[in-house]
């Protein structure tokens, strides 16, 4: 157990790294968020009834840091606890202790150590198994089973196929339910998901869950002045806010206009097919031009402290569109949609968690307070569905009936470079990145972009892994 000498000493260690003239990370927030001001989020909408119960049973009454940032939109709040309380807790294909090391796993792939830190405190308090919690080698061979297809949800989803459904299914005594697959594909999708709202929204670490003991120690060190370092820059310190657009005053205004020219074409003049289908490609290629600068995506990533929990930690990200590769069709939604085949599929297989995700994937979508920062009575129906397809579209996901020429009119560079960060490779997001677009805009319209961004990626995750299912079944 961590004492408070023991944290007093740590301060003391680094104070005289300091005074070395060595870089130690500077304090950033001790609020919920990095990003946002702590004030913002304590002055949040008041939570109903229904929620507070949920945050009862789930926190004991306590609201952890990403709660409360969540809790900015307390309607999506209660469809987010609902439907989480019923994948941890609720009966289901999995026993409880595999559903929080699937957790485990999920978040370690993009180094989320707030979510491994907290499921290996939920883990713990289950009691059994512990050795687990030294790393993968220790876990049973049918958990190992299950790296391949977590590493390829979290980074290439396009490629799994109904091979890798099979691989799990037909192993011998290793081998999965159908039932319990879904439920475990769910599970990933979920926290993979989750790890890029906590990035996105420089969520800080938990003191409480800090200071579990045990083998946890070296995962979740004591945080001292709330300092998370995934939110640091490379030279640790904290992003400074020097925003590059000079001209903000109207960039709101720019948009407004964009959106109403937009939709004045809409009623106007429809888009051929052929041309739909063209601005698809043009944007889907596009998207290989925006990066998170700085980054080498085939560096390997420096071993951390949750490096226990994954397997071929090389293995990140590509590009959907890669230069020269042609040979990966598009997903057409309307050969396999969420409505009409993923939802029936994950109800059949795994008792109403159908229609909790169905909820929450439509309460983030259809979420709106009519404004748009100091405008009010505004529709922004276009943009949010902007959001949403064009992280579809980074993942090969076409909607036949949109037009992705909308995606380049309402989503400047500096936005795109954010949400490919968010979601592609989380761990990579920085305060600076967060600041710099949409710079007349509250806090909590911006954690609604984490939310639809978030809920874009586990529907895309899932789309792929239950198409493979059902090509695999059928």
């Amino acid at each position: 157990m961590n004492s408070s000498t023991d944290i007093c000493n740590n301060c003391r260690a680094a104070l005289r790294e300091k005074e070395k003239g060595m870089k130690v990370p500077q304090h950033i927030s001790s609020g919920p968020s990095s990003f946002i001001p702590e004030s913002e989020i304590l002055e949040a909408m008041p939570l109903g009834d229904h929620t507070v119960m949920l945050l009862a049973e789930e926190f004991s009454g306590r609201m952890d840091n990403l709660t409360q940032v969540m809790g900015l939109h307390p309607h999506y709040l209660q469809a987010f606890l609902r439907c989480q309380y019923y994948l941890l807790r609720m009966d289901g294909p999995l026993p409880l202790h595999y559903r929080h090391y699937i957790a485990i796993m999920a978040a370690a792939r993009h180094q989320c150590s707030v979510l491994v830190c907290q499921h290996v405190q939920e883990f713990e308090q289950i009691g059994v198994c512990s050795d687990w919690l030294r790393g993968l080698e220790h876990c049973p061979q049918r958990i190992r089973n299950l790296n391949e297809i977590n590493k390829i949800l979290a980074h290439r989803p396009w490629l799994i196929t109904k091979d890798h459904i099979q691989a799990l299914v037909k192993t011998g005594e290793h081998s999965w339910s159908l039932a319990e697959l879904v439920h475990a594909v769910v599970l990933l999708a979920h926290f993979h998901a989750l790890a890029s709202f906590v990035f996105g929204s420089g969520i800080n670490p938990d003191p409480e869950v800090a200071e579990v003991t045990g083998v946890a120690d070296d995962l979740c060190p004591p945080a001292v002045s709330g300092i998370c370092s995934c939110h640091l820059t490379n030279n640790g310190r904290a992003n400074d806010s020097s925003p590059g657009n000079t001209n903000v005053g109207s960039e709101l205004e720019v948009l407004m206009e964009r959106m109403k020219r937009l939709q004045e074409e809409r009623e106007e003049d429809e888009a051929s097919e052929e041309e739909m289908f063209t601005r698809f490609e043009k944007e889907k290629k596009e998207s290989l031009l925006v990066g998170s600068g700085g980054f080498d995506n085939n560096k390997v990533v420096p071993p951390s402290p949750v490096a226990r929990f994954v397997d071929d930690p090389s293995f990140g990200y590509q590009d959907f569109a890669r230069h020269g590769e042609d040979n990966l069709p598009t997903f057409r939604a309307q050969d396999y949609s969420w409505e009409d085949h993923g939802f029936s599929l994950v109800n059949r297989l795994y008792s109403d968690v159908g229609h909790l995700l169905d909820d929450k994937f439509r309460t983030a979508c259809d979420l709106t307070y009519y404004n748009m920062a100091s405008h009010e009575g505004v529709d922004t129906s276009m943009l949010r569905r902007a959001l949403f397809n064009y992280v579809h579209c980074m993942y090969g996901i076409r909607y036949d009936d949109y037009d992705y020429g909308e995606v380049n009119q309402l989503l400047e560079r500096s936005l795109k470079v954010y949400i490919k960060t968010v979601t592609c490779y989380p761990e990579r997001t920085t305060r600076r990145m967060y600041e710099s677009y949409w710079h007349q805009f509250r806090h909590s319209e911006k954690v609604h972009v984490n939310l639809l961004l978030m809920e874009a990626r586990m529907q895309a995750e899932l789309l792929y892994a239950l198409r493979a299912i059902t090509h695999y079944m059928t």
